[in-house]
């Protein structure tokens, strides 16, 4: 009996210290997730004036015109190579994100009816890749928690100079959406070739672009392509550090309920312990009265 109630009290100790573990892990995952809100939120609007400039300047373009139609704006005839950009955690501990983003990115490759090329960014979406011998052009493993825009800018130019040079027909980027605390889902869009967002109908207004609307048009939609990538990195971190938060509560919760569990356990075993020792006490003080 004393080694059975060694046993629990070790056992307690130990999911107690893990239970310090989790928590922690859930306060700097809140703090991190906050400031990845703050960072998203904080760069729509800008984002939002971007996509309204190019569908101003994309209803008056030529577009359909092959000798002037921009190279990030031409449809190929036939699709048959496609870039995937895939963002996915860097560590675990974050519940099923991981698995969610991993299993849509397959089930894509698979559906895709082209050969897939893929940029990687985690190692969580990298491993997979290499486990299943996909064709892994280019890996980034050290965006950080806080990227700016020079961070993310080799993973745009790569999706442009491969969609310009006719190494991909089209390139597609797949993260998790930031929904809220506990929701986050997989979005996957097409990322080249820009596909001009339509705007509602409003009282229509003629603005003169200098130097040209060619000339903005060939600028913005470089930044247009950059900007779309640095969002979707910034909304798959918050993702990130929200199912780890979640995942680190639901875990400090389930090790104190365990540690309320093990300690009932404890308490009977030690009360059974005594309850033991006492009749062996009694027997004796009796076995020797009857001498």
């Amino acid at each position: 009996m004393p080694g059975q109630l060694r046993e629990i009290r070790r056992r307690i100790r130990s999911v107690q210290s893990t239970a310090k573990i989790t928590r922690a892990m859930e306060l700097v995952a809140a703090s991190k997730m906050r400031r990845a809100q703050l960072n998203a939120l904080a760069g729509r609007p800008y984002a939002e004036k971007m996509r309204w400039v190019l569908a101003d300047l994309a209803e008056t373009l030529p577009l359909m015109d092959p000798e002037t139609i921009h190279p990030l704006l031409q449809k190929r005839e036939q699709t048959r190579t496609i870039e995937l950009i895939l963002i996915t955690p860097n560590r675990g501990l974050c519940g099923g994100l991981p698995t969610m983003l991993n299993r849509r990115a397959a089930q894509f490759i698979m559906d895709a009816g082209a050969h897939v090329r893929v940029v990687a960014v985690g190692k969580k979406g990298r491993d997979l890749m290499r486990r299943t011998g996909q064709d892994l052009i280019a890996e980034f493993l050290d965006i950080g928690d806080y990227p700016g825009y020079e961070d993310i800018r080799p993973i745009a130019q790569i999706a442009i100079q491969d969609f310009t040079q006719g190494l991909a027909d089209e390139v597609h980027i797949l993260f998790a959406q930031f929904v809220n605390t506990v929701v986050q889902r997989p979005e996957l869009f097409k990322l080249l070739p820009v596909e001009a967002p339509h705007e509602a109908e409003t009282a229509r207004v003629d603005y003169i672009y200098e130097p040209g609307r060619d000339s903005v048009l060939a600028q913005l939609l470089p930044r247009y392509i950059e900007r779309q990538v640095y969002g979707a990195i910034l909304e798959a971190i918050a993702s990130e550090q929200s199912a780890r938060m979640v995942a680190m509560r639901n875990a400090t919760d389930n090790a104190n309920e365990l540690i309320k569990d093990l300690t009932l356990v404890y308490n009977k075993a030690r009360q059974e312990s005594i309850t033991s020792e006492l009749l062996d006490i009694t027997g004796g003080v009796e076995a020797l009265k009857a001498t």
